[in-house]
């Protein structure tokens, strides 16, 4: 089961996906909500026991997030950047791996298209995972990271598979054999 996050000072949204045989299962999905009246140190105390006590709840194999971006907002990015590290922190401290992929990478990964809009990506989330109903924006991103990180896990063996009889062994040895064909 994966544990996907989208952090954030004020919201942060988790969920947990798991790959059964070839298909997606939805586990549990949900946010994690501060107050903009409280320190910054609490908000990230927050977010780190709620992070925690999901992951000593669900025990995940892996976390997956989306990798820090660049901001013309300094103090956003700054924040953000901290509300990435408690959730960092919290798997770590649990022993949990952590695989971190780009926005536009998970966006593909669900949508097909590295520049989808938030609703898009929500849409495709509850299409993938046959939720119903809405899912909060931080909850489907969070579900995302988990769906990119479960086919990312998945597709090197698919591929290695796919070029059984070629004398490359690697999967970047294969992408790059079917590149050239």
């Amino acid at each position: 089961m994966i544990l996907g996050i989208d952090p954030g000072s004020l919201v942060t949204g988790w969920g947990l996906v798991e790959a059964e045989s070839n298909q997606l299962r939805y586990q549990a999905h949900g946010i994690i909500g501060t107050s903009a009246s409280l320190a910054l140190a609490e908000r990230l105390s927050q977010i780190y026991r709620g992070l925690h006590d999901i992951i000593d709840h669900y025990h995940p194999t892996a976390v997956s997030l989306e990798k820090v971006f660049f901001s013309r907002n300094v103090q956003s990015a700054l924040k953000l950047g901290q509300a990435r590290g408690v959730a960092l922190l919290a798997a770590a401290e649990l022993q949990v791996s952590v695989a971190e992929y780009s926005a536009a990478e998970i966006k593909v990964a669900v949508v097909g298209y590295g520049r989808a809009t938030k609703d898009q990506v929500q849409k495709m989330v509850g299409a993938l995972l046959c939720v119903r109903g809405a899912i909060r924006a931080d909850a489907a991103d969070a579900l995302a990271a988990a769906i990119c990180h479960i086919h990312r896990r998945a597709f090197p063996p698919q591929v290695i598979q796919s070029w059984n009889g070629a004398k490359k062994t690697s999967w970047r040895d294969c992408l790059e054999l079917a590149v050239k064909r």
